[in-house]
């Protein structure tokens, strides 16, 4: 067995609740073979991420346990969230097995045992993960994201059956892998100016992912990261971060590729800087913070997650990605927001707590 869990602890201070007490932190721990094996990411700060998120449950005034899970001992650890000794499991599983796609399993397994969680529920998840669904209803809910083209195979692409589609499409072009995070898979070339740099790099990333890629008009303008949190009708947008380009190499595309998120010495790395959105009118911090929330709504969310968008010349928020259960780490984007609106850590992780533990006292009130 490969989980690992510490005995129960609790900072000095108060109790938040006389109701929920104990919260089981429960992370992924496949990062220590399969995960770098197939992707090449250096996730080593998963241990130390949640070994922050279990201080902050800690410090804010809930007793608090830790449990890795690599995913063959997925029963196993399981049958201990069944052990009575939790109020709530505070979830940060991103993976199981090497694998982002089984990132859903946990939340289902967490529901069918009617077990108190934090975060997004499965569908949440799924419909994040593969970037075309979530598109999709997007779409239909009239939330702005980019035209798109699904590039589904090596073999769709070869035999030609695609290049009409291609040919209409209104350059530039972004392409991304259609069920990854992490920035796995982009760099500058990514953006394409024709349908033949679209085939070209297209061809490389079905050859070398396996899996489907994404087509999305690339949308230039300022790309701007919302961290949302709440539930139903009270949910509520944190201060805004933006992306600064301003050291970019002349040349490269705006974008947030693998080097400019994970490689130090890379020259992208320093030309995307997050930092907290300025020259801004109210009423366009009020579009972003609206299609935001109502992406955060039709997605499923719940307590907390990160919507991001792209602000065009007229004004006009696009959103091109939504993250159900984002980085919790201190100093990453959402720590970061909750900082800028007046919270300390140990408060941001103990919101989430509650705002999970409100939820299903509401759901459980009602059955």
């Amino acid at each position: 067995m490969s989980s690992s869990h510490t005995d129960w602890i609790r900072a000095p201070g108060p109790s938040y609740s006389e109701v929920l007490k104990r919260v089981r932190l429960i992370y992924n721990t496949d990062y220590d073979e399969e995960l770098i094996a197939s992707s090449g990411v250096d996730v080593s700060a998963v241990e130390e991420a949640a070994q922050a998120v279990r201080q902050g449950i800690a410090d804010h005034g809930f007793e608090t346990e830790i449990i890795g899970i690599h995913g063959r001992d997925i029963s196993e650890v399981l049958s201990r969230m069944q052990d009575g000794k939790a109020d709530l499991v505070f979830n940060i599983v991103e993976s199981l097995c090497g694998d982002t796609r089984n990132e859903l399993v946990v939340p289902a397994l967490l529901e069918l045992l009617n077990v108190p969680y934090t975060g997004p529920n499965a569908l949440a998840i799924g419909l994040c993960l593969h970037k075309v669904q979530c598109k999709h209803v997007l779409t239909g809910c009239g939330i702005p994201t980019p035209d798109h083209l699904l590039l589904p195979s090596a073999a769709e692409l070869a035999i030609g059956r695609l290049d009409e589609d291609i040919a209409a499409l209104e350059y530039p072009f972004f392409l991304k892998l259609a069920r990854e995070d992490a920035s796995i898979g982009i760099e500058a070339n990514n953006v394409v100016s024709n349908a033949a740099e679209l085939r070209c790099r297209g061809a490389e990333l079905l050859a070398q992912y396996g899996q489907p890629v994404l087509c999305e008009r690339y949308v230039v303008g300022r790309e701007v990261n919302v961290t949302v949190l709440g539930n139903g009708e009270e949910i509520e947008v944190l201060p805004l971060y933006e992306i600064d380009f301003g050291l970019m190499p002349e040349g490269r595309p705006h974008i947030i590729s693998y080097a400019a998120k994970w490689d130090e010495e890379h020259v992208e790395y320093g030309g995307t800087t997050p930092v907290p959105m300025k020259d801004i009118s109210p009423e366009l911090e009020a579009r972003i913070s609206d299609v935001a929330k109502r992406a955060f709504t039709a997605l499923g969310l719940r307590d907390f997650g990160r919507v991001d968008l792209r602000v065009d010349a007229e004004g006009i928020p696009w959103v091109i990605d939504v993250n159900p259960n984002c980085d919790l780490s201190p100093g990453a984007g959402v720590a970061n927001a909750a900082a800028l609106a007046g919270m300390d850590y140990p408060q941001l992780i103990g919101r989430i707590c509650e705002l999970a533990w409100s939820r299903y006292e509401r759901t459980t009130s009602k059955s």
